[in-house]
């Protein structure tokens, strides 16, 4: 793996010296885009708007629109924003993450400590298994403000999730929702049950991503020659009105599967 950024882990007076590295990938098919004609491959390139020749990556600077006029900025003025945040990941507060809404989370990130950072890595990975707590931080990464989690993954290793800052999360008032009308109680009693009769303890190994390996036979048969045909989904959606007979063959079902 590649590091995406060097700098130290901080808490209270204490600086680790690590590396970012990113803990997830794509599991997709790399798929190019063709031409449907002849099958060329697409290429996109950076052309300027006006002479419309293409642009090296090296000639290209990012700018601001401010007033009808570009504001051109280079590394230092991104380094002079928040320089300390550009080389330390601070921990500002310890939290239990059971606070943390879901809907915050973002990328994963694991961190490893650098030379001379081992022993003060080891000992908060420690002592956040032993609280069961997680630190809350922020650091520049690509030129943009992170807001995120440091905790224990596996109790082996410190992971960075990046988290989304609360003006990131949409507004949800504008959706056409339910009111918050009570159900009916027959039909609460039975949703609960259904709840308790598949709760079980969460193990991310019975997940797995069948779509890309599907794909993939679907693109050697076509390579052979063969006519692959869709197969039509079983109806499964049943009317509001049925919900009743619904929850109860869903708990048959349940049992049956059990048994």
């Amino acid at each position: 793996m590649r590091a995406i950024w060097n700098g130290a882990l901080g808490f209270g007076l204490v600086n680790i010296p690590i590396k970012l590295y990113s803990a997830s990938e794509e599991s997709n098919l790399d798929l190019d885009m063709l031409d449907k004609s002849d099958h060329s491959n697409i290429k996109f390139k950076r052309v300027n708007e006006k002479s419309g020749k293409e642009v090296t990556f090296a000639n290209i600077v990012k700018g601001y629109k401010l007033e009808d006029e570009y504001v051109v900025l280079d590394k230092a003025d991104f380094e002079a924003v928040s320089p300390e945040k550009s080389k330390i990941l601070s921990i500002r507060q310890f939290v239990s993450h059971d606070e943390i809404d879901p809907a915050y989370f973002e990328n994963p990130y694991f961190l490893e400590p650098q030379k001379n950072g081992e022993d003060a890595y080891r000992l908060l990975l420690k002592a956040l298994i032993k609280t069961k707590m997680a630190g809350i931080g922020t650091f520049i990464l690509r030129e943009k403000e992170i807001l995120c989690l440091v905790r224990p993954y596996e109790d082996k290793v410190l992971m960075v999730n990046r988290m989304r800052f609360p003006e990131e999360i949409r507004s949800f008032e504008d959706l056409k929702l339910p009111s918050n009308k009570k159900p009916n109680e027959d039909e609460m009693k039975m949703a609960e049950s259904l709840i308790k009769q598949l709760a079980t303890t969460f193990d991310p190994k019975k997940y797995e991503d069948h779509y890309a390996e599907d794909l993939l036979k679907i693109i050697h048969a076509k390579a052979k020659g063969e006519t692959v045909k869709p197969s039509t989904p079983e109806e499964k959606a049943g009317k509001a009105k049925d919900l009743m007979a619904l929850l109860k063959a869903s708990l048959e079902g349940g049992k049956k599967e059990a048994g």
